[in-house]
């Protein structure tokens, strides 16, 4: 099991010039533990539902970026990119630079998107859904042409690319792990099947009912493709509860191994990371990658 951070709060006290010591110091604390990545929200206004829409927000890759020059260990990524709000081409050469730029840190994290009053109050790209998640297949497909060094045009139905070039390529050589995040089972979980190398779900309190029915959808759809089910690494976002302590921590990462989630993601909500929560997640992280270890 893989315990994993997503950033998605940066309401921490004090005035903006603050935030740049504060995320220096979250992330230093988890470059030197055995937590696996840490992920940003990539909105432009605060999506948190516990919080305020006018609350601080960075934008995911310039802070992804400033987190690659303050670490040298963790993995780096969205928890996840609408694959309508940049262009195509553009959200491939951020993430690519992001990778060699890091070393070969980067995941590209990607979902259909789903936030209407961002959109409105931001002026971004959301169109239908349907529309939305075949914009999303030709980014998919436009960024395995290019990581393969593949300059031959590309012609979709949304994107035209006379000559498609990425240079320098991803270090993570054939391509970047590639995450989608989403659960719905009809077509979101066909394309994790089809094109993912980790699905993203969400941990519902409801003993595991829920993350069951999408793993058994998924697991149909493995077979509908033909594709092995451990190819694609299992995710699930979870809560970080106040006052949770490692003991309680630990036992909820080994209830979702149970039920077959190999990488649990914690997010706080309503409130920025403190150093009890990191804490706990650092303490959680070791005694996991310590099991692991034993075997």
């Amino acid at each position: 099991m893989k315990l994993s951070v997503s950033l998605t709060n940066f309401s921490w006290p004090g005035d903006s010039s603050e935030l740049r010591q504060q995320l220096i110091s979250l992330a230093n604390r988890l470059d030197e533990s055995a937590v696996d990545t840490l992920w940003v929200a990539d909105h432009l206004v605060q999506a948190d539902p516990a919080s305020s829409f006018e609350e601080p927000m960075l934008e995911a890759y310039t802070t992804l970026g400033f987190l690659a020059n303050a670490t040298t260990r963790i993995r780096l990524g969205t928890m996840v990119t609408a694959a309508t709000h940049r262009a195509p081409a553009l959200l491939i050469k951020a993430v690519t630079t992001l990778d060699v730029l890091s070393g070969g840190r980067a995941w590209l994290g990607i979902g259909a998107g789903y936030n209407q009053e961002e959109a409105r109050a931001m002026g971004l790209d959301l169109p239908p859904l349907g529309e939305r998640y075949d914009r999303m297949v030709e980014l998919i497909r436009l960024a395995t042409q290019v990581w393969a060094g593949d300059q031959t045009p590309f012609n979709g139905l949304y994107v035209q690319a006379e000559r498609p070039i990425c240079q320098p390529r991803p270090l993570g050589r054939p391509r970047l792990p590639l995450l989608i995040g989403g659960s719905g089972e009809r077509r979101t979980l066909r394309l994790v099947a089809e094109h993912a190398d980790a699905c993203n779900l969400f941990d519902i309190p409801d003993a595991g009912h829920t993350l069951r029915r999408k793993l058994d959808a998924l697991a149909r759809h493995y077979a509908h493709v033909g594709r092995p089910c451990g190819e694609v690494e299992t995710t699930a976002n979870a809560v970080l509860q106040r006052n949770e302590s490692p003991a309680q921590l630990l036992e909820r990462c080994h209830a979702l191994s149970t039920l077959g989630i190999q990488h649990a993601v914690f997010l706080t909500r309503g409130r920025p990371w403190n150093q009890a929560d990191l804490d706990t997640i650092q303490t959680t992280a070791d005694k996991l990658a310590s099991e692991h270890r034993r075997g």
